[in-house]
């Protein structure tokens, strides 16, 4: 199982526990760029088994977590508004022109801070808006990309600005975070592509990676139990 790491504090998750009773569990929550899914994306997961103990396998990238450059320094530009020809979902979505005056003050890995007065919103001015640093703010290519939300092909929803060009991340670059195939579809060809339900699609998706690490985990286990003895 995959979830939000809150989910072991509401009781229902006690209930839940409960039903495994004869069993031998694993839960952590995992960090997932130490997998190597480039972003950093903490997510709980919980493994059973009634054939013996489980536990998901060590880290594969502790040393070196992939970053923003490795993962799509090599696409085509595009602008704010504009998709690519061969490649529909390499789409951005459209920007007000005082949004893209921000864009193009904001610096990677900076924030709204950055700006001249008169381009700082309203509720960013008052105090109780001044900790919202991460919204509207540009990717740094060194680094892990933030967490990938249902709304983060927009500029204005975190720090979802790309790191060079004057537009938010495409929805292929938020799918390759998500470490989906660079070829994955998500509408039928000669379809329409439809930011908010292909951002709810890449945003609520588990990892791939991490889909993949779990079965890794499950495979590692069935062999210790076979080499036990244990599986018929």
């Amino acid at each position: 199982m995959e979830n939000v790491p809150q989910l072991p504090k509401h009781a229902i998750f006690d209930e839940f526990l409960r039903a495994f009773d004869g069993y031998e569990t694993w839960m952590g929550v995992v960090e997932c760029e130490a997998y190597g899914v480039p972003q950093r994306r903490r997510r709980l997961v919980f493994l059973a088994s009634r054939l013996g103990p489980i536990s998901l396998i060590s880290p594969t990238h502790k040393d070196r977590h992939p970053t923003v450059a490795d993962t799509i320094s090599y696409l085509p530009n595009i602008a704010a508004g504009d998709s690519h020809w061969n490649d529909p979902l390499h789409a951005a979505a459209g920007m007000s022109e005082l949004n893209l005056e921000r864009i193009r003050q904001s610096r990677p890995g900076g924030s709204w801070e950055d700006w001249d007065k008169e381009l700082v919103a309203e509720c960013h001015r008052r105090d109780t808006g001044k900790t919202f640093s991460s919204v509207y703010g540009r990717m740094r290519w060194d680094e892990p990309a933030p967490t990938m939300t249902t709304l983060c092909y927009g500029f204005g929803n975190g720090r979802f600005g790309h790191p060079e060009q004057d537009r938010a991340i495409s929805l292929r670059e938020a799918a390759l975070f998500q470490t989906f195939p660079k070829s994955y579809k998500f509408v039928p060809q000669g379809e329409c592509v439809n930011f908010r339900v292909v951002g709810r699609l890449i945003g609520n998706a588990v990892p791939v990676r991490l889909g993949e690490v779990i079965a890794l985990s499950i495979k590692e286990h069935l062999k210790q139990v076979e080499t036990r003895g244990c599986l018929n």
